[in-house]
């Protein structure tokens, strides 16, 4: 998933919101990870194999121009975090600008250090993330624009990104009822997950 999906679901589920972020950058193993990391990194694992392997996102993938297959799941991530800013009081109790201050603070706490789990791509992400806003501006096409942009950067094929927003704006009612049935089951998942953690991945106050 993109930033603010997985930062959202970390925060309901109560685990650690860089580790739900730093599962996507992180090769070496959860178990040899810091104990507050592993539950996130393995929660962020459970979270991008459902989304990948879901009936409706496999559904809404398949709806792409064919042109377009090799960047549909990228396409789908971008169009979900727009619309749970968009939507985003419906999701949580508290205001996007406020949890947006609070995942940048935590973000940069968790920036202080840099190993293999702290991988600098990241760190620099973070602080690019907050530098420019990017969690309140995903309700804005703005904010769409510039995170398909990142997307393209490091993308093998990042010239299939050129136009994507207007792909996205044309796609809006299969995007949007996708997310609307989706994103509600992939939040009760998440709190499932968070209590049924392999013991060796929880905090040490949980697994205790």
């Amino acid at each position: 998933m993109n930033f603010l999906t997985h930062l959202h679901l970390a925060d309901i589920s109560r685990t650690h919101l860089a580790a739900n972020l730093a599962g996507n950058y992180i090769t070496a193993p959860i178990a040899n990870a810091p104990v507050p990391l592993r539950q996130g990194l393995w929660l962020n694992q459970e979270i991008n194999q459902l989304c990948t392997t879901h009936e409706l996102t496999q559904e809404l993938m398949a709806l792409f121009p064919p042109q377009l297959t090799s960047i549909a799941a990228d396409l789908m991530y971008v169009s979900f975090d727009h619309y749970l800013a968009y939507y985003w009081e419906e999701y949580h109790h508290l205001p996007l600008p406020e949890f947006s201050q609070k995942a940048y603070e935590e973000l940069a706490q968790f920036s202080a250090q840099t190993d293999e789990y702290h991988p600098q791509p990241l760190l620099s992400l973070i602080a690019d993330m907050r530098r420019e806003d990017w969690l309140n501006g995903y309700a804005t096409p703005k904010g769409i624009q510039q995170a398909l942009a990142q997307r393209a950067k490091n993308h093998p094929q990042s010239a299939l990104f050129k136009g994507a927003d207007k792909i996205l704006a044309k796609m809006q009612i299969e995007t949007e009822t996708a997310f609307r049935t989706f994103y509600p089951q992939l939040m009760a998942y998440t709190r499932i997950w968070s209590r049924k953690t392999p013991s060796n991945y929880l905090p040490n106050e949980l697994a205790e």
